[in-house]
């Protein structure tokens, strides 16, 4: 059994009363109306995951995405339903289990490991902000998802989904194959049926990408409008969490209840007031009279014709919705990437010694991990190296002329290229294929994803949703949807009329 690693057997669920019925693909919604109706309650509804878990992600296919369960998840859930019988709900998330991806600070008998080794001991003394607002609004934190060890940020030959604390996390449309970006446990979690929604974190992919492998919607908002304090980073400019959820509307529940502003972090301030709005006008016509411009430039366009043809049935959806379909736009990024790698190692080593200090963490500076590694390497590091963390521990402070220069050219490229597109078109939204079919896990070569288009969202901060779009040989794929800054609203309501417009959506068979 692996470290913190707790499962709530069947026969400790006595005093959940009957098990439910099949509660698979249920939504938010579905399982509020059924509360209300007294046909089920928190308790119930946790323990039924409670023991999916135990069949599907231990046993059966064993998909690996749980890294640790909340002992106290079934005590929390019992309360809410006195609580509710009391006084009502508080709102959508009254005890709705989520899964938190294992680098987001809980405050309990949970650890905080960024799947390390070096920090399987790790037990923050406050709940990351976001965590504080999900529990405020009623929401029972069921466990820890597995992750790509340091947010994928360690080994330029890494497997996505792989950590030395949770081992390899793997796809459920195909076992064999490889769940991508580094919030593959909560995109497998939610794909699988064994929550209802999770929490992932993004740099650039990591919550778009295993979404769109795992047939889910993932949300990557705007920079700044989930508090960035209380998760182990990568870099700061890039970072945000984000809801993954099986459809639209739940993603936006879960985002309305994780927003608020946090004197930690300023840039949360304007979170607060759009909240509110983030379901309130999902219809089906939401595209109508919206125009969407087809981005015909990202990573690996036309390497696949299968993914060809979903993104040409996705505009043709998109049109027969009443949108206006502007084809051919191409952003141009050179010089881009290089410009945010050299961010993200200054930015890694500055903020994750940062998080470590305040965090009362066993180990205390990136120099520290690598020493750990080095010392443990036949746990930490039997398949691939920390070749990422050598580059970034190489690199000077914040200050730096290398650090601002590139600092300010990614940024430039990317608001750019992507405001240039929005402004000159007069459009609502961007779109691109999200990810190409899920890859082979390779443990000697590591990942090979060949289409990909989040590094437009990523550098700039905007947000981007990623929507099931249809299978490649029984392979999700994704479309993304990108807009402006704070556009989640317009883009939430666009991406909603998508959803209803195609139902791609298949659960995977396990």
């Amino acid at each position: 059994m692996r470290p913190g690693y707790l499962f709530v057997l069947c026969a400790m669920l006595t005093a959940c009363g009957s098990p439910p019925d099949n509660l698979e693909e249920a939504s938010i919604t579905d399982l509020h109306d059924r509360m209300h109706r007294g046909e089920l309650t928190s308790e119930q509804l946790v323990g039924w995951y409670l023991d999916r878990i135990e069949a599907v992600d231990r046993g059966g296919p064993a998909l690996n995405s749980i890294i640790e369960l909340n002992p106290d998840a079934l005590l929390t859930a019992r309360a809410l339903d006195e609580e509710w019988r009391e006084s009502g709900p508080r709102g959508p998330m009254h005890g709705i289990p989520v899964v938190l991806k294992a680098n987001i600070d809980t405050a309990d008998r949970m650890h905080t490991t960024a799947g390390s080794l070096a920090l399987a001991s790790h037990r923050p003394p406050v709940d990351a902000f976001l965590v504080s607002q999900l529990r405020d609004a009623g929401a029972v934190i069921l466990g820890k998802a597995n992750l790509s060890e340091w947010a994928n940020f360690r080994s330029s030959r890494s497997s996505s989904g792989w950590s030395s604390v949770g081992g390899q996390t793997h796809n459920p449309y195909d076992t064999a194959r490889n769940p991508c970006g580094s919030s593959s446990g909560s995109a497998v979690a939610v794909a699988a049926n064994l929550t209802v929604v999770a929490v992932g974190t993004e740099t650039d992919g990591s919550v778009v990408c295993p979404a769109g492998a795992n047939g889910i919607v993932g949300i990557k908002p705007t920079v700044g409008l989930i508090s960035r304090s209380g998760f182990i980073p990568i870099a700061h400019s890039q970072d945000t969490a984000g809801p993954m959820a099986r459809n639209v509307r739940d993603a936006a529940i879960l985002l309305a209840a994780m927003t608020g502003t946090d004197p930690d972090d300023p840039a949360s301030a304007n979170a607060a007031p759009a909240a509110a709005s983030y379901t309130a006008n999902l219809t089906a016509d939401g595209l109508t009279g919206r125009r969407i411009g087809v981005i015909r430039s990202y990573s690996g366009a036309g390497s696949n014709p299968n993914v060809d043809a979903i993104l040409k049935a996705s505009i043709d959806a998109i049109e027969s919705q009443g949108a206006a379909i502007v084809d051919g736009i191409s952003i141009d990024t050179t010089d881009m990437g290089a410009a945010e790698g050299e961010v993200l190692y200054y930015e890694f080593k500055a903020d994750l010694n940062r998080y470590l200090e305040q965090s009362n963490a066993p180990v205390r500076t990136l120099e520290e991990i690598i020493d750990f590694n080095e010392a443990n390497a036949e746990t930490v590091m039997p398949h691939f190296g920390q070749d990422q963390m050598l580059l970034a521990q190489a690199k000077g402070d914040l200050s730096d002329a290398a650090y601002l220069d590139a600092l300010a050219k990614s940024k430039q490229i990317a608001t750019a290229a992507v405001d240039g597109a929005l402004l000159k078109h007069r459009l609502d939204a961007l779109i691109a294929p999200t990810n190409g079919p899920a890859w082979f896990t390779d443990h000697v070569n590591g990942d090979s994803s060949h289409i990909g288009s989040s590094s437009y969202a990523a550098v700039s901060g905007y947000p981007n949703i990623t929507v099931p779009a249809g299978f490649v040989a029984g392979l999700p794929i994704g479309l993304s949807f990108i807009g402006a800054p704070n556009s989640e609203v317009k883009l939430i309501e666009i991406a909603y009329a998508f959803e209803q417009a195609t139902a791609a959506r298949r659960p995977p068979e396990l």
